[in-house]
């Protein structure tokens, strides 16, 4: 392969002098966040913690390791109550933090089983107040967690086998995997053995506990690419290899946040005994020639843009690997597919999976153990959580899918849900998130109730995601409807919460970011209101099998407000 130093038909490089980049000698620290990091790194924080910080209460706790090294042990301080979202840029952190953390448990391939789930069930209840998010990363997310109690929910979490290890932080977070890895009929590759492989070989290492920035990974053999990895740092997406053996696809570069970008195909095949070997060299890369000068550019995602995938798959090979992958196939997308896996289906074994949605990803400790006594009680011990907010229970017999559906129904879990439950996405919003400028979960939950009121029949599967800021934790840019919580001004002339919406963005085959039509933008008292109107109007001006991403492409932007 010809050297390159950029994509085809893209500009020159721009030189990158004072990049940070540690590959090219420029290893002092150009922020705060660096110099934090490489005055101590990360991983010691937890010493601290079980140590010091645990006996002598919150305010023994060092400002370096409060809001930058506990992420590297999921730990963030939650936002304090009673603090509107006019103010989120304009206090300082210290205004912000509550005395109580937000705890973010790592579950990699979003798997989990009874005794895992029950645990993490019982340290909700006795030290988060009953409060459990599943997010769309396929973590779970605590609050009110006191600094006091934090050594013992380790303890708890170790003992069954979870942690909450690089949950956060400038660290290879949670490695997403299909809830159906080994189970579903069609998938390509199991992939559980490899994302198995790169946890242990590589999650707590300090080879990888300082990178620029947060680091993404998807590893999946899903046919429906459940795991979104066309917005991932680096996701390893199952494919037939060239002689027919299944392997995995080689993506980097993807993310969304206020500069959202698709990963981009390196054209290399990687087969699973390869793969921790390769994820660690991409890793690598982004560790030496990462962005360390400015936090907004810290991302894989712009190194990717400016070298362009050809130079970077050759100096992975090159200077990471020694050896050179070999050309492989894309993945073969199937327009309109569905992700999420609700509902019954069949697995490889002749049993049940039951994938079922709570509201917008809202639980708590005690629906929690519900679940797990559900799962138990129909002979399941594999409970799997989604990329979209959603739980799915495997190994159910024939003679229990009724009995088990009518169970989690009676708890709100919708196995057969409506589109808007199904479909509908909300960040953790102003409730606990200190960069959050409005309401999100509440507020996803209520718009649920008052569109299936509105519209009961809606047949299409329109996502809606809210979002309580920029940042795009609700993949924003990526939904049929999006929206970004900011302020705007209310029928009286005042600043209330609202959203700015973006429309008909969308992964798989046609991946697009969302539209954004001048001054679209709802209160969110109006929101109902907009959301309606403008389903109607699709739902009149569409086309036969017309997708509500592609009739926006077309639409009138007065048909769109």
């Amino acid at each position: 392969m010809p050297p390159t130093s950029a994509a085809a038909g893209s500009k020159p490089n721009r030189p990158r002098r004072g990049e940070g980049q540690w590959a090219l000698g420029y290893r002092e620290p150009l922020n705060k966040n660096e110099e934090n990091k490489k005055n101590d790194d990360g991983l010691n924080v937890r010493q601290r913690i079980i140590d010091i910080y645990s006996k002598a209460g919150f305010d023994s706790i060092d400002p370096a390791d409060l809001r930058g090294r506990f992420r590297w042990f999921g730990l963030y301080t939650q936002r304090a109550p009673g603090i509107d979202g006019g103010k989120t840029a304009v206090l300082e952190p210290e205004e912000l933090d509550d005395r109580y953390f937000m705890l973010r448990i790592r579950i990699d391939g979003g798997q989990l089983s009874v005794a895992q789930l029950r645990t993490v069930a019982e340290i909700s209840a006795a030290y988060g107040r009953d409060t459990a998010d599943i997010t769309d990363r396929q973590n779970v997310q605590l609050h009110w967690v006191r600094i006091e109690d934090v050594p013992a929910i380790w303890e708890k979490l170790e003992a069954v086998g979870l942690s909450s290890t690089e949950a956060c932080g400038d660290t290879p977070r949670v490695i997403m995997g299909c809830p159906l890895a080994g189970v579903a009929e069609d998938e390509i590759i199991d992939a559980t053995p490899q994302i198995q492989q790169v946890h242990d070989d590589h999650v707590g290492s300090p080879l990888f506990s300082n990178l620029p920035r947060k680091f993404k990974s998807s590893i999946s053999g899903c046919s429906a690419y459940c795991t979104n990895h066309e917005i991932n740092d680096v996701a390893l997406v199952g494919v037939a290899g060239p002689d027919g053996t299944p392997g995995y696809d080689l993506q980097v570069g993807g993310g969304l946040s206020t500069n959202p970008m698709f990963a981009q195909r390196l054209g290399a095949f990687v087969r699973p005994e390869q793969l921790s070997e390769v994820w660690a060299g991409v890793t690598s890369v982004f560790r030496d020639y990462g962005y360390r000068r400015l936090r907004h550019r810290a991302r894989i995602k712009f190194l990717v843009k400016d070298w362009g995938p050809e130079k970077f798959r050759e100096v992975l090979e090159k200077e990471y690997l020694g050896y050179a992958l070999p050309d492989g196939p894309e993945p073969e997308l199937t327009p309109g597919q569905q992700r999420d896996h609700i509902g019954v289906h069949r697995q490889r074994d002749g049993r049940n999976y039951v994938g079922f949605a709570p509201r917008v990803g809202r639980v708590s400790g005690t629906r929690l153990s519900r679940i797990a006594d559900i799962a138990e009680a129909h002979g399941s011990d594999r409970i799997r959580t989604t990329a979209d907010q959603k739980l799915v229970i495997l190994d159910v017999a024939d003679e229990q899918v009724d009995p088990i559906t009518s169970a989690l129904e009676a708890e709100d879990l919708q196995v057969r849900p409506s589109v808007f439950r199904r479909q509908t996405m909300a960040c953790t919003g102003i409730e606990f998130c200190k960069l959050a400028i409005v309401e999100t979960k509440d507020r996803g939950a209520s718009l649920i109730d008052e569109l299936e009121r509105r519209l009961p029949d809606f047949p299409e599967p329109v996502t809606i995601n809210l979002n309580g800021c920029p940042n795009s934790c609700a993949r924003i840019q990526v939904a049929d409807i999006g929206l970004k919580g900011q302020l705007v001004t209310g029928a009286d002339g005042e600043q209330v919460e609202g959203y700015q919406v973006h429309l008909g963005g969308g992964m798989g085959l046609n991946a697009a970011f969302g539209r954004k039509v001048r001054g679209l933008k709802t209160t969110a008292e109006e929101l109902p209101d907009y959301i309606e109107r403008v389903l109607r109007r699709y739902l009149e001006d569409k086309e036969d099998g017309e997708a509500f991403a592609t009739w926006v492409t077309r639409a009138n932007d007065s048909d769109l407000k």
